[in-house]
């Protein structure tokens, strides 16, 4: 969704582009998550680097710090995006992990 100079994309889950659930570890799922948002901001005129907002869904909140490795190595800015995390007792299609944001776009309304 775009309004204006602002991007709001819905919740991404480890998904490949072939609709299949990335199996495995928390790092996994986040990477796939990451490069699923990229993929929607690009296609909006933005990228991960003008995201001002996120919101994260964690099934299990003890692997927060594992994907806060893979999520910092992705948002490098100073200040880095405003984020919220959660714990969720379930994820679509069994996902460890959702991310979604709020970006801002260089391309003009």
């Amino acid at each position: 969704m775009v309004s204006g100079d602002w991007i709001f994309a819905s919740g991404q889950i480890p998904l490949r582009p072939d609709g299949s659930l990335v199996e495995g570890d928390i790092e996994a799922q986040t990477e796939q998550v990451l490069a699923n948002l990229n993929a929607v901001l690009h296609a909006a005129g933005a990228s991960l680097d003008k995201v001002v907002r996120t919101t994260v869904y964690l099934i299990d909140l003890t692997e927060f710090p594992r994907m806060n490795e893979i999520y910092a190595r992705h948002f490098r800015g100073d200040p880095p995006p405003a984020r919220s995390t959660v714990q969720v007792s379930a994820l679509p299609k069994g996902a460890r992990i959702e991310i979604d944001c709020i970006a801002f776009s260089d391309v003009p309304a």
